[in-house]
């Protein structure tokens, strides 16, 4: 994938807004949207996951839509775009990073963030000044497909399996 071809690759996808209690099966809506959202996840080499910040940390939907699945997340870089008010979601985007270091995924410096989200976008829903968020995109994105490639290809050299440590 070069640079030129970030835009041929759609991978939105709606996250399950509850899932049942621990142990417990999920609803039939919730295992249509997994059912969608499992293989979309096995097959993608790279993710770029898209937060508000919530209580300074990221919705529970997204935790929740994160923690059903777990190697579909190894090995495979993540990056991150996030809105909120002051700090634009970065204290969100710091949580992800703890969360997804312990699913074995690499997580790429660089973000999108926008502070203030509110003043940033107009009512076409497109930024007001694109200018920094596409600059901000076109690094992360450039980052994101070089880890990408990387991982793949190591990824298909020695199969990703996680090691448990000795005690």
């Amino acid at each position: 994938m070069a640079p030129a071809d970030r835009g041929e690759r759609k991978a939105d996808a709606p996250l399950p807004q509850a899932l049942p209690a621990f142990g417990q099966p999920p609803d039939p809506e919730v295992t249509r949207t997994l059912a969608t959202l499992t293989p979309r996840l096995e097959a993608a080499d790279a993710f770029v996951v898209v937060t508000p910040e919530y209580n300074h940390s990221f919705p529970a939907s997204l935790k929740t839509a994160i923690d059903w699945h777990f190697t579909q997340w190894q090995a495979k870089p993540v990056g991150f775009v996030s809105y909120g008010g002051m700090a634009g979601g970065l204290r969100a985007v710091e949580h992800l990073r703890a969360v997804f270091a312990e699913l074995h995924a690499v997580t790429v410096r660089e973000t999108v963030s926008f502070h203030d989200a509110r003043e940033r976008f107009g009512p076409d829903g497109l930024p007001k000044d694109p200018g920094g968020c596409d600059a901000a995109a076109g690094v992360m994105l450039d980052r994101l497909l070089w880890w990408g490639h990387a991982l793949r290809e190591a990824r298909a050299r020695n199969p990703y399996t996680e090691r448990k440590q000795a005690s």
